[in-house]
C-alpha cells in the first residue's frame, strides 16, 4: 500500500496521464521546443516517448518539471482548496 505524500504534486499521477495533459495544452511541437528531445520531435507519439521518457531520467525529469510549471499549479491549487461559503 502507498504512503499518502502530501508534500508531492506528482503522487498519484502516471508519467502517462502528464504528458497527455502536456500534449493537450502544448502540442508536440511546443513540447518538442521546451523539452528538446527526439521524440517530441521527430513522428512524436506518446508510446515512443513512454519508453524513452521511463529508461531517461534526466528527460523525464525535465517533463515532470515542465509539467508542473504548466499544469500543475493549477491542479494542485484547485485540488486543496475548499470552496467558500458566502457569508450568512
Amino acid at each position: 500500500m502507498t504512503n499518502p505524500q502530501p508534500n508531492n504534486p506528482l503522487h498519484g499521477l502516471t508519467l502517462e496521464q502528464m504528458l497527455n495533459e502536456l500534449v493537450a495544452r502544448l502540442g508536440w511541437a511546443a513540447l518538442g521546443r521546451r523539452v528538446n528531445i527526439r521524440c517530441f520531435t521527430h513522428e512524436p507519439s506518446v508510446a515512443s516517448s513512454l519508453k524513452f521518457l521511463r529508461r531517461t531520467p534526466w528527460a523525464r525529469e525535465q517533463v515532470e518539471a515542465l509539467y508542473l510549471d504548466t499544469v500543475g499549479d493549477a491542479r494542485g491549487a484547485s485540488r486543496h482548496q475548499r470552496p467558500h461559503k458566502p457569508f450568512e
